[in-house]
């Protein structure tokens, strides 16, 4: 299957990240809201970001690689790639957007955000009926 991803980042504690050629990146402790596509194998690309044991390829993957981070929470859909972008907008709408974060190969600000708002978050999901992969935080 292919299609869009939005993980769940809890941040337990403020951090600073050297995120390849980001350079060093400053995270708030709080919820973070990543988005992500797949064109193949989308399955297989949500079980790979929990995981420890893996090269870092994508931004994301700086961060997950640091102890106070940790995926929390998972929605994905069926779709393009270009809903990517407009789902990262909608969340820079009413949360911070992390600079250039995830955004490297499209024209977006950025495709992490912190989160303020978790309820405006799960309305969000629900309004593009994303499926979540865990219960409701």
């Amino acid at each position: 299957m292919k299609g869009i991803y939005v993980l769940i980042v809890s941040v337990s504690k403020g951090i600073s990240v050297s995120v390849g050629a980001l350079g060093i990146v400053r995270f708030e402790k709080g919820l973070y809201g990543y988005v992500g596509s797949a064109q193949n194998s989308l399955d297989r690309r949500i079980e790979r970001h929990p995981g420890n044991n893996k090269r870092k390829f994508w931004h994301i993957d700086y961060l997950l690689a640091n102890d106070a981070a940790e995926v929390v929470r998972v929605f994905y859909k069926e779709a393009g790639k270009l809903e990517e972008c407009c789902l990262s907008k909608k969340l820079a709408e009413r949360g911070v957007p992390v600079k250039g974060f995830g955004s490297s190969d499209c024209v977006c600000n950025a495709h992490l955000v912190k989160i303020e708002n978790y309820d405006f978050l799960r309305e969000l999901m629900r309004e593009i009926a994303v499926r979540s992969s865990q219960e409701a935080i």
